[in-house]
């Protein structure tokens, strides 16, 4: 892995605090805004590398708490209430079986903060974006527990209101946020949406 630079103030404050990434500071304005993460509850992060969420939600749920971690790559080990996972997200079976495995039946939270690897056309990762989100709702729709959250991060652009008026038919509440910690020139939001 290789060692992460600071290179603004979420940056240098992440690695002062022995954090991965800056992007954990989004979460944590996310959960202190949406109380996502209580003692206790099984989590599962898509797209989880380099692991700076994790080690949030390692702290929040506690040692009686679960976390499962899923990318394509490798994550350094974290705690003994996280485990990850070299995986594709995208193919809801293994997804399953991992789970299955770790005798995980449901999860209280999804958490997703998978962006594409961009090309620099503007629409065609926006639209990537979208694809990894609604692949995330897949899989979410089938692992939350009732009343479950997923939190996804997708790209605003030409898809978005489509992706937004599609996901009204299958959630029950669904919040749109930005964060303070994302970067200026990012067109990201955070979707927060409750299993029915």
């Amino acid at each position: 892995m290789s060692k992460y630079t600071p290179n603004d103030k979420w940056s240098q404050r992440a690695a002062e605090a022995g954090y991965r990434a800056r992007s954990v500071y989004k979460l944590e304005e996310l959960d202190t805004k949406f109380k996502l993460l209580k003692s206790g509850i099984t989590v599962l992060d898509l797209g989880a590398a380099p692991g700076s969420w994790l080690q949030y939600v390692s702290e929040k749920i506690g040692p009686k708490g679960m976390a499962i971690g899923l990318d394509l790559q490798e994550i350094e080990p974290i705690a003994e209430n996280v485990k990850t996972f070299v995986v594709d997200i995208t193919d809801i079976a293994l997804v399953q079986n991992i789970l299955n495995e770790q005798k995980i039946s449901t999860v209280s939270v999804v958490l997703s903060d998978l962006a594409p690897k961009t090309s620099g056309i503007k629409d065609i990762d926006q639209w990537r974006s979208i694809e990894l989100s609604e692949a995330v709702l897949e899989t979410a729709e089938v692992v939350l527990a009732k009343n479950g959250i997923c939190v996804i991060k997708v790209l605003r652009g030409a898809d978005f209101d489509e992706f937004l008026r599609n996901a009204k038919q299958k959630w029950d509440l669904i919040k749109v946020a930005m964060v303070k910690a994302s970067r200026d020139s990012s067109r990201e939001v955070y979707v927060l949406l409750r299993k029915k």
